[in-house]
């Protein structure tokens, strides 16, 4: 699939908007137009529903170690400052950027793309932020400007066949990088760090003490409340706190669509249990987590479980597993992280308690500054756990199953999208483009069409769409012909379309049509609302 396809999809028929078009647009923000809200509203619900409100905590579920109970919460955007400096955000959260000290462009360190050209004695390493389906034409269009070629010269170069990312360029070869805006080498500044965290300031105050962030995450609103949730419940270990909500980065160079946005939306869980169960916990909800997906329609070889090398783990993680999908907009036999589910250990509630951990020590220890006193002082409450029915007081460990709703919502756009063969209304096969969304997760449920705007048709029509419209979000649609108005529908991955013909205003009945297998059959009126409801929950 050609991502230009859906993107262009998503704009016209009212998925995604660029946010304040109008005026130019802002990178890295976006708007869910009429059908993106009811697409990425039905995946946040059904994850609320699967994951919190539906869990029954007296039954066991297969794989999982025990029962356990689920509640939620809603936490603030805006939390004390004191909350970043002990969770390590203030000190660690951050990328590393170049800058070109020719174009004045910023770039994300890890992300600049390129490759070796060599001429002759000289090598030059070019780079590219195209997207990967024209970074081999860019590239190649940069060695010839450099080197002063024509494309009839292009045998003179040759180019190495391995793409890579500035990060893995040695210090001693960065003065032969072409930047990617820039006409001559060494253009780029060593690399840097970055706070990701969006500052503001709270109150009538200005300075650093009226200071505050935008939450990178939401899961530090869960730690900081454990203590509430613990005392102001009868819940017991193991349980776990869901929370869904607004996060922020400022990220260097927000790009691909929805996947890397300054502003987005996490589904969490933090999940509470037991040190010597927290192993089995962790296998447990990898694999949960893996398998929501597929029951949802992500499947096959664009989706995978990746367990982290040693190498790549956050300094307080003590194992984490990424859900990846192979999006398309990304080289082939890449992936990109959809959720990471990771073990962090007693790291959060003892940071909260004691201080900032320092990430260099094993086993972990509060980091001190040049007087010998915490460098980031914690809130000094006992976040320990007393079990009333052993006596014993621990720290409960932590597993963190963290999926993004945004690039959830990608995902299924991508995976849905799909262009086949389909008769139209005089029988024959025409193109049409159908976003095959899994019903329970599909903007809208049925459409309702009377065949033609005569006859009773219409008015048999209102009544049906007035009894589903109680239920679900379905549509009505008597404009064009009946061919033209199934190719509206299965356009935006509606899965149900439902007419009203001759036939019906005889009997009652109306003909159903499946958007997938186009299927159809007959059903009675008063037994549609029933129908639909078994296919889409």
């Amino acid at each position: 699939m050609q991502m230009e396809k859906l993107v262009s999809l998503c704009k016209r028929r009212g998925f995604l908007f660029q946010s304040s078009e109008i005026y130019g647009g802002l990178n890295g923000f976006w708007d869910y137009g009429p059908l993106g809200v009811e697409l990425k509203r039905n995946i946040k619900d059904a994850w609320w529903r699967d994951m919190c409100q539906n869990h029954n905590e007296l039954i066991q579920p297969q794989g999982a170690p025990s029962t356990y109970e689920m509640v939620g919460l809603d936490c603030t955007i805006i939390m004390h400052p004191q909350v970043w400096k002990c969770s390590g955000h203030y000190d660690l959260f951050h990328d590393f950027m170049v800058d070109c000290r020719t174009s004045k462009k910023r770039y994300r360190f890890d992300q600049v793309r390129g490759k070796w050209v060599a001429r002759d004695q000289q090598r030059v390493f070019v780079t590219t932020m195209a997207e990967p389906d024209h970074e081999d034409e860019e590239l190649t269009r940069k060695a010839l400007k450099y080197f002063n070629l024509r494309s009839k010269d292009l045998e003179k170069l040759i180019f190495d066949s391995k793409m890579m990312t500035l990060d893995k360029i040695s210090p001693e070869d960065r003065p032969y990088i072409l930047g990617p805006d820039a006409s001559e080498l060494g253009t780029l500044t060593d690399p840097r760090e970055f706070n990701l965290m969006f500052k503001t300031y709270v109150g009538a105050l200005s300075g650093e003490e009226g200071a505050a962030f935008l939450r990178p995450e939401t899961a530090q609103g869960i730690f900081v409340n454990f203590k509430n949730v613990v005392d102001s419940t009868r819940i017991r270990v193991p349980f776990g706190v869901a929370q869904v909500g607004k996060s922020f980065r400022n990220e260097i160079t927000p790009r691909n669509f929805t996947f890397r946005s300054r502003e987005f939306e996490q589904m969490e869980i933090e999940f509470f249990c037991h040190p010597n169960e927290s192993a089995a916990w962790y296998q447990y909800w990898r694999n949960r987590r893996l398998q929501w997906y597929k029951d949802l329609g992500l499947a096959g070889e664009r989706l995978r479980l990746r367990e982290h090398d040693a190498d790549e783990l956050s300094h307080y993680s003590c194992g984490t597993a990424d859900i990846e999908y192979a999006f398309p907009f990304l080289p082939e036999g890449e992936y990109g992280e959809l959720e990471g589910i990771a073990h962090r250990g007693d790291f959060d509630l003892r940071s909260h308690s004691e201080g900032k951990l320092d990430p260099k020590t094993r086993p972990l220890q509060v980091e001190l500054n040049e007087h010998g006193q915490p460098r980031h002082r914690g809130s000094g409450k006992d976040l320990s756990y007393r079990d009333d029915l052993s006596n014993e007081r621990f720290i409960p460990h932590v597993i963190e199953p963290s999926a993004g709703a945004d690039r959830a919502t990608l995902a299924f756009l991508c995976q849905a999208y799909d262009e086949d063969q389909a008769p139209d209304e005089d029988g024959k096969m025409q193109s049409r483009v159908v976003m095959r969304l899994n019903p329970r997760i599909a903007p809208i449920k049925a459409a309702v069409l009377p065949l033609v705007k005569k006859d009773g048709m219409p008015e048999m029509a209102t009544e049906l769409y007035g009894i589903l419209k109680k239920k679900f979000h379905v549509f009505y649609d008597e404009k064009a012909a009946i061919g033209r108005r199934y190719r509206r529908q299965d356009e935006i991955g509606t899965p149900y379309c439902i007419t009203v013909d001759s036939q019906s205003l005889q009997d009652r009945t109306v003909t159903i049509r499946d958007r997938d297998s186009l299927e159809q059959w007959r059903v009675k009126i008063d037994d549609c609302l029933s129908e639909i409801e078994q296919r889409v929950t």
